[in-house]
């Protein structure tokens, strides 16, 4: 009996000669994601990220001291000032009337829900120019309005009021849009048992739908105030772009660039592109908020 036969030997697999069955394929690296991340990337670039660099490297041009210098102009003063005062009357509108749409269409079913939803929803499909042409249409010289207005002496349109009333039109939904979900979302078995225990309306509105849907409406209120600071299409059809009197901050960019004053149009574009950036940073702590209450829920 040989040693080969009383021991069996060891088998050696050899990564050239192994068999079919036994030999491990590589599969081949998918490159289709890459691709894809490439192509979203180099579109990112070419229309935000490359504007919006090229928007700071042309304010910061002529130096630090020019940049504020241009941000001390009496113009834009007048311009950032009257943004400001439009946020300032807008947002309060369209948040008690969210508040107010948003608790009828959650907490109510009617004839003409899904049509209401539709009104509601009818800024976002409607160009901002239309939007600011309808309330000259209503409230110019020969508009609907405009012989009451003319005989009262009180002017709409080339105005401020005006300029509120296309702000207010645009930045509607908002408020509304994100707390209708929450309200849906929550139920109403807590206003129901609070109701029971001898509770009010307002009782019931500030402690406890009010912080419950409390991340939902610091959404609609930043998204609100967003649109109404950067809103230039239905402004600029009613103001008349008035420098000094009715041009807000979007309308002083684009007439400060018409007249070659690229620097100072540019530094408003800046001013206007850190408000964008707070506004996202701060969305996304309430979104990471809204996301955190809804996982302890869950």
């Amino acid at each position: 009996m040989t040693q080969s036969d009383d021991f069996p030997q060891p088998h050696f697999h050899s990564t050239t000669g192994a068999e079919p069955n036994t030999q491990k394929r590589v599969k081949p690296r998918n490159i289709a994601p890459v691709i894809l991340i490439g192509i979203a990337v180099f579109y990112l670039a070419l229309v935000i990220y490359i504007p919006a660099i090229n928007v700071f490297v042309q304010a910061f041009k002529g130096g630090i001291g020019t940049f504020f210098s241009n941000l001390s102009a009496p113009n834009f003063i007048h311009a950032a000032w009257l943004t400001v005062a439009l946020a300032v009357i807008t947002v309060p509108i369209n948040t008690v009337f969210g508040l107010c749409a948003a608790w009828a269409i959650a907490r109510r079913q009617f004839p003409g829900r899904a049509f209401l939803l539709s009104i509601i929803d009818l800024p976002f499909s409607i160009s901002p120019v239309v939007a600011g042409l309808m309330v000259v249409l209503l409230y110019g010289r020969n508009g609907w309005f405009g012989p009451a207005l003319q005989a009262l002496d009180f002017k709409v349109i080339f105005a401020f009021p005006g300029m509120v009333l296309a702000t207010a039109f645009v930045s509607m939904p908002f408020v509304a849009r994100e707390v209708i979900p929450v309200l849906e979302e929550i139920g109403g078995d807590q206003e129901e048992a609070a109701k029971t225990l001898g509770a009010n309306e307002w009782q019931i509105f500030w402690r406890i739908t009010l912080p419950n849907i409390r991340w939902g409406l610091l959404y609609g209120l930043l998204l609100t105030n967003a649109r109404a600071m950067g809103e230039f299409g239905a402004v600029s059809v009613v103001s008349g772009n008035i420098e000094g009197k009715t041009q807000s901050l979007p309308l002083f960019i684009e007439d400060s660039y018409k007249q070659y004053q690229t620097e100072a149009a540019f530094s408003a574009a800046v001013l206007l592109g850190l408000l964008a950036v707070v506004t996202l940073v701060v969305k996304e702590i309430v979104e990471r908020n809204t996301g955190k209450k809804t996982n302890v829920k869950h």
